[in-house]
């Protein structure tokens, strides 16, 4: 018999396993962020082809009050009726920390977050701190219909 010591062979090194995990999570990454821009991508294609416009409807001319609003959380926006007949929409997110925001009074949507208050007419800023008004967002009216663009 031999004294000679037995040595283990040398396996990968810490840094090429860390190395080979990076990049096998960043090719996750890329195959999963591929696949949803092609889901995506078709999904506006049907609605297209359906002949789809676009939008929710989100709810009868009847259910805005003239001079005031309604709130649709799950869109996230404001419908208003400032003179009879005539509609906007804004986006119920506060533009001083991106808040949502639901606390409708009459013509006011305000914020919990800081208290700030916006006109659902025009949607300029009543009281700040915030100092943008709320973005438009663009809907259809037709046939006593109001629907998200």
């Amino acid at each position: 018999m031999t004294s000679e010591s037995v040595q283990p062979k040398p396996g990968p090194s810490r840094r090429t396993v860390v190395a080979a995990v990076g990049a096998a999570g960043l090719a996750v990454a890329l195959t999963a962020c591929g696949s949803e821009d092609e889901a995506s991508g078709s999904s506006t294609e049907q609605g297209a082809a359906a002949g789809g416009g676009g939008g929710a409807a989100l709810a009868k001319t009847a259910d805005i009050p003239e001079g005031g609003a309604k709130v649709f959380d799950a869109e996230k926006v404001v419908v208003s009726q400032p003179a009879a007949g005539d509609f906007k929409a804004f986006s119920t997110i506060c533009t001083h920390q991106n808040c949502p925001m639901t606390d409708l009074k009459e013509d006011t949507l305000s914020c919990a977050c800081h208290g700030s208050q916006f006109s659902v007419l025009d949607g300029s800023v009543k009281k700040g701190p915030a100092t943008q008004p709320l973005p438009a967002k663009k809907i259809a009216v037709a046939g006593g219909s109001i629907t998200l663009a």
